[in-house]
């Protein structure tokens, strides 16, 4: 099936570093809730698309996942700036809010991936040799899904450093960045923007290169039934096996 050009990886940055934009300058609570919201009814599909397609998922899973991330994401956004609200005067809270976008990011997308492909953990999924031929027509794995999903997720939290973490960083540390917003506030949104789409388009390709697509699973630590198999063309025992882990 086609993927919808906002949810391919390749249109991940175009389609969702706006979103990350109105999360880092967000300076109310309110704003923050609404723009968390915005980010992960996108995350959900995003997850849902770049999933391994060979496990069946129903619309219900999709709106748990859904209704979890959402609640993850504006649970932890609230909670912080409720804290940061009560314990600091109105201009250093206003300040401090752009840091609660990241923690909220890594707990809400990490349980959003998690939650949208768990079903493949039960359903398994179809292990291949280095021709990409299925090694045991009819079988699946359930070891390799779920190790699959594992790394999907833990590439989903890594992800969020870059994109939320890392431009903040940059506003307040860096001398020349910290004297033109100084001088010019207005300035704040667009060098924030700028810095969130440069961080974010580096960091994508990064942490999705941490773990690849294709990735590989010993022949031993698989399942049983795929542990004696022989490779139909050498006549030699697989020492390892390929999986589509997704995106």
């Amino acid at each position: 099936d086609t993927i919808p050009a906002p949810f391919r990886m390749s249109g991940y940055v175009p389609c969702n570093g706006p979103i990350c934009v109105a999360m880092v300058v967000s300076q109310s609570t309110s704003a923050l809730l609404f723009w968390s919201w915005v980010n992960q009814s996108q995350n959900a599909l995003v997850n849902y698309y770049n999933r391994n397609a060979s496990a069946p998922m129903s619309n219900e899973t999709l709106m748990q996942s859904y209704a979890a991330a959402v609640g993850a994401a504006l649970t932890v956004a609230f909670g912080l700036a409720t804290i940061i609200q009560k314990r600091y005067d109105a201009k250093t809270a206003k300040s401090m809010l752009r840091w609660v976008a990241f923690p909220s990011a890594v707990v809400a997308s990490s349980l959003n991936c998690y939650i949208v492909r768990s079903p493949e953990i039960g359903h398994g999924i179809p292990l291949m040799n280095d021709r990409g031929e299925n090694v045991l027509e009819g079988e699946t794995s359930n070891e390799a899904a779920k190790r699959g999903v594992h790394l999907t997720t833990a590439s989903r939290a890594i992800c969020q450093a870059p994109v939320y973490f890392l431009p903040p960083v940059l506003l307040a540390s860096i001398p020349i960045l910290k004297r033109i917003a100084a001088k010019n506030p207005a300035l704040t949104v667009p060098m924030t923007t700028y810095l969130v789409l440069c961080s974010f388009g580096c960091g994508l390709p990064l942490t999705l290169a941490i773990f690849p697509q294709m990735s590989e699973i010993k022949a031993s630590e698989a399942e049983e039934k795929f542990q004696n198999l022989r490779d139909p063309k050498t006549g030699l025992p697989y020492e390892k096996f390929l999986f589509n882990k997704g995106l």
